[in-house]
């Protein structure tokens, strides 16, 4: 698979990731072996890029760690830290950023995921309780004791980027973006590529609406997404069914397009779908391999415009206290 390059210290991952956090939960889906299968296939096909974070009991790393047993050096793995969950939430704080706490949570990343470094470490959100400085300053320090080489943030806004990358160069800044989330385009992505950073883009897909995934208002987790509500969905469905018949006539899957179409908005960045499913991984690293031409990027342009592209919001309140900070 093509290659494309994190950050101005050259940190070489496959044009398309794999974004682990689908095994998250008690148990993987389809099982421990299914979860082992997926990421060795994806190896097979030249990803790299394995992306994952500490979500609920840390679980998707204990799984990871299980996958890439003899396999570390054949990918480039990235965890985060700074969300809290559990009794800490309960009392009102959802982040960390400190460097003791950069420090706690990574060693425990670091023995579930059965390795002694990660090539990019995250911190997940920005804690507007530290500042900035001080949540690099912490993560600089495990890089010189080589626990990590790379330094990320997750949905940080322009300004938090360049005080943060003012103490440390910052190799990736990783943010929802796809066909249906484009808010980053207004300030933080030209400040990304101002400073040579790379961008590293989860629900790529949208939150599964592009590969197909969506067809009545879901019953999980993403019930809350206006976007999928009763009211808007069969109007956002509509969008969707001129996207298949562009794809149709491309001979390839909405979904590759809405990936093929992220990756021309920029060399630097990298979209990191996940799945269960081998023949959906093996769909989603076929949309390296697909060319938008100038006509279709213009049409995508005018069914899918930055503002006002779908019907309903991204979420179902104003999170500006979380994101983009």
């Amino acid at each position: 698979m093509q290659q494309r390059t994190l950050g101005r210290d050259g940190l070489s991952v496959s044009a398309i990731g794999f974004g682990a956090p689908t095994f998250s939960g008690d148990a993987p889906p389809g099982g421990l072996d299914n979860a082992i299968a997926v990421i060795h296939r994806a190896i097979a096909l030249g990803i790299t890029l394995i992306d994952t974070a500490d979500h609920g009991d840390g679980n998707n790393e204990v799984v990871l760690g299980e996958a890439l047993a003899g396999r570390r050096e054949d990918v480039v793995l990235c965890s985060k830290f700074g969300n809290l969950r559990g009794q800490s939430w309960a009392k009102g704080r959802t982040v960390d950023g400190s460097p003791e706490y950069a420090r706690k949570a990574l060693e425990a990343s670091l023995a579930r995921l059965r390795t002694d470094y990660l090539d990019l470490y995250y911190l997940h959100r920005v804690d507007p309780a530290i500042p900035i400085e001080d949540s690099i300053g912490g993560m600089v320090r495990l890089k010189e004791e080589g626990k990590i080489r790379h330094i990320g943030l997750c949905e940080a806004g322009p300004e938090t980027i360049r005080r943060a990358n003012a103490v440390h160069p910052i190799a990736a800044v990783e943010s929802e973006y796809s066909l249906m989330t484009r808010d980053y385009e207004a300030d933080t992505l030209p400040a990304i590529r101002a400073l040579g950073i790379g961008f590293v883009a989860y629900y790529a897909l949208g939150r599964g609406f592009f590969s197909g995934a969506i067809t009545a208002p879901p019953e999980d987790n993403r019930r809350s997404v206006p976007r999928f509500s009763s009211e808007n969905l069969p109007r956002n469905l509509e969008k969707l069914q001129a996207l298949k018949e562009m794809a149709a006539s491309k001979g390839c899957t909405p979904g590759q397009i809405a990936l093929a179409w992220l990756m021309h908005q920029g060399d630097f960045i990298v979209p990191i779908p996940g799945t269960n499913s081998i023949p959906h991984l093996e769909e989603n690293a076929g949309a390296a391999e697909v060319t938008l031409s100038a006509g279709e990027l213009d049409a995508l342009e005018a069914l899918f415009p930055r503002d006002g592209g779908l019907a309903g919001d991204r979420f179902d309140r104003d999170r500006s206290g979380e994101l983009n900070i």
